[in-house]
């Protein structure tokens, strides 16, 4: 089916096919080529960012396959769960070429069983749901560009120059102007729509590029999915206010703007208890190791290093390499040899230096040393060879002559 789409305001007009092209009878439809691609672009930047967060991308492939299938399959359970119309058969509800995936369903399926794959996988989680909501956004980003070549997921009548219509949303909105009118909701099938399509893409790819930018600058670990969840709910919350397709839990209630409220309500509470208890602290990250059976065997010896979360991206590639290059080279005798220069270290810095123990601890001097040389015992001077007192000089002598003859004259 082609639509001629229309956006009167900005003068553009296109012609849309929804199929592709054709296998043997069977239609490609765009749609399911769009969401492809960009569950494809946000796997490789998942892929591309796996070291920076700890996460070895071989053992991601398992969990982001997984998350995929669940999210699929969630996504249209979700829809078809709260559909305003009953499906003909299973094969109607199985077939999602036209449309009919309710992102929040998705969501929540590829996180939950994401989850679950991370846990057996052994895939640090919070880590991984970081760097899986950022991805989400382009995914989603991405993907919204489906509704427009089906042309669905728009708004209620608008006259702002980018108000877009077609035969789509003629038909839509004809169909439904009872039951909106019913609603309090007034529309006009022959009046250009919001492209609420486009706002949530917009809105998406520009939470992509404020959470990309903070990747470095996370405080905690889960910080950047909590940020995910406050950013894509309050935009459609706001999104889903607009639309005139949205699904209902009631008459007045919209599912998506109940599930985006409780949702953004929680992840603000848990995002300020987070960053007040990281206050002061530096968050380091664990590189991935590659091989768990090799670390295990080593029984705790080989020593898993960390980075701080804000190192450079080549950092952590180059010494995520080298770690596990050592780890691949680890030997058994490396903990031996490891644990002999542990030993000898913890020694050395045990016993301290004699000449810094106080005077009490010093040890005694030994009055005789076996091994020392005899000292030579001081010599007795004989009787013969002692000098004999010097003689009084002539002064002296003088001296005492005078006295003798001062006696004699008295």
């Amino acid at each position: 089916m082609t639509y001629n789409v229309q956006f009167p305001g900005l003068g553009l007009e296109f012609a849309l096919d929804r199929v592709a092209f054709s296998i043997g009878g069977f239609d490609i439809y765009w749609y399911g080529i769009i969401i492809a691609a960009g569950m494809l672009l946000a796997m490789a930047f998942a892929f591309r960012k796996a070291v920076d967060f700890g996460i070895d991308g071989d053992r991601l492939v398992d969990v982001v396959f997984i998350g995929v299938v669940a999210g699929v399959i969630c996504a249209r359970a979700y829809y078809v769960a709260f559909a305003p119309f009953e499906y003909e058969s299973i094969w109607q509800m199985l077939d999602i070429r036209q449309g009919g995936l309710a992102i929040y369903g998705g969501v929540i399926g590829a996180f939950v069983f994401g989850g679950l794959a991370a846990k057996w996988r052994k895939v640090p989680i919070l880590p991984l749901f970081d760097l899986v909501g950022i991805c989400f956004l382009i995914g989603q980003g991405i993907g919204r560009w489906a509704n427009f070549v089906n042309q669905e997921a728009f708004g209620t009548n608008t006259d702002l120059p980018w108000g877009m219509i077609s035969e789509g949303t003629v038909n839509y909105l004809t169909g439904v102007q009872s039951t909106l009118a019913a609603e309090g909701v007034t529309v006009d099938p022959l009046q250009p729509v919001h492209p609420t399509f486009l706002y949530e893409s917009l809105w998406c790819l520009a939470g992509f590029v404020v959470l990309a930018l903070l990747i470095k600058r996370r405080k905690f670990n889960g910080q950047l999915f909590l940020g995910y969840i406050i950013w894509y709910g309050i935009g459609r919350f706001w999104i889903e206010g607009l639309r005139t397709d949205a699904l209902m839990v009631n008459d007045t209630l919209r599912t998506s703007q109940l599930v985006a409220l409780v949702s953004v309500l929680a992840a603000f509470i848990l995002m300020v208890l987070g960053l007040l208890r990281a206050r002061g602290k530096t968050l380091m990250v664990p590189l991935a190791v590659a091989d768990l059976k090799k670390m295990k065997e080593t029984g705790g010896a080989f020593q898993v290093e960390e980075l701080l979360a804000s190192a450079p991206h080549k950092e952590f590639a180059r010494a995520t390499a080298e770690m596990n290059r050592r780890l691949a080279d680890w030997k058994p005798e490396d903990a031996a040899g490891s644990e002999e220069a542990a030993g000898a270290d913890a020694t050395a810095e045990a016993a301290p230096a004699e000449a810094d123990l106080p005077a009490a601890q010093q040890p005694e001097a030994a009055e005789e040393t076996p091994n020392a040389a005899p000292q030579a015992e001081p010599e007795t001077p004989d009787e013969e060879t002692t000098s004999a007192p010097a003689e009084p000089d002539g002064g002296e002598q003088e001296k005492k002559e005078d006295a003798e003859d001062a006696g004699k004259a008295d």
